[in-house]
């Protein structure tokens, strides 16, 4: 074999190494949780309110805080991951596509609410919260 094709089968070679490091690298962080997730929302305004609807499946209300501002809505807490039901360990993971950990979302209110008398409640999975307006003076 002469000195330019072993140089060149060198190359190809160090090509595929950084290729399929890449490749794992890849692999590796496709499942890695992110530091910081947000739930999805829906917002509402009615008349005398907004109201907002988070999901929250598997989120524990010792997890969660809410905190209203005039014109500011935060909320916070943590899910755990959801474990397989008692049986056979897991042989592979085929999906994982369900968040966990900590999340965050941090609204900015187009009006300004009242947060003394904002309250919030969960039901199958849902975050309800109310943000009464904050009256006309």
């Amino acid at each position: 074999m002469s000195d330019f094709v072993q140089w060149q089968l060198e190359q190809v070679e160090r090509r595929l190494r950084v290729l399929v490091g890449e490749f794992a690298r890849l692999q590796a962080t496709s499942f890695r949780a992110t530091p910081c997730w947000a739930p999805p929302i829906n917002v509402y305004r009615c008349p005398d309110r907004l109201v907002v609807c988070m999901d929250l499946a598997g989120v524990p209300p010792q997890e969660l805080s809410v905190q209203a501002e005039a014109r500011r809505l935060r909320i916070r807490g943590h899910r755990s991951p959801p474990q397989p039901p008692r049986g056979p360990d897991p042989v592979q993971v085929l999906a994982l596509e369900i968040d966990s950990g900590p999340f965050e979302r941090d609204l900015r209110l187009p009006v300004e609410i009242d947060p003394d008398r904002t309250t919030a409640e969960q039901r199958d999975g849902w975050l309800w919260i109310q943000l009464p307006l904050k009256p006309a003076r």
